[in-house]
């Protein structure tokens, strides 16, 4: 009787540990409704924000006007960086205070991550994916 009860246990044991493996293997699995799966176009569009035209000076004296389209996660973030329209001004005339018309010329790339990043920092209803530049003029 003894020798029964010790086989039905470790074969109950096993397929507890079987099961419980299965299940942690099939969660954790990438499927279809992964959410990093990346954006299709229209979303990237439908969560765009476009920025007004922006003039602020560099600090050799030359001016600049630029616009940005930055895109969202979702459309939550979108309303909200829609309405951070000021702090977006705030953070593009801090950076290219620091900058002169060589840098601006070469470092467009810095300038649109570096927005990213402030406007990330104060973001509460999603996050900025990207940040390009669709218009500028330097005089």
């Amino acid at each position: 009787m003894s020798k029964l009860i010790k086989t039905m246990l470790i074969s109950l044991i096993s397929i507890v540990v079987i099961s419980g493996i299965t299940v942690v293997i099939v969660l954790n699995l990438p499927g279809k409704n992964d959410k990093t799966e990346a954006q299709t176009i229209d979303d990237i569009v439908e969560y765009s924000y476009e920025t007004p035209d922006i003039t602020t000076d560099l600090k050799d004296g030359s001016f600049v006007r630029i616009q940005f389209q930055i895109t969202t996660d979702g459309k939550k973030a979108k309303e909200e960086i829609s309405k951070r329209d000021f702090q977006i001004k705030n953070a593009l005339i801090k950076e290219m205070a620091k900058m002169d018309e060589e840098d601006f010329k070469e470092g467009l790339d810095d300038l649109e991550d570096a927005l990213k990043d402030r406007l990330n920092e104060v973001m509460t209803e999603g996050k900025i994916t990207d940040v390009y530049t669709i218009s500028k003029v330097l005089q």
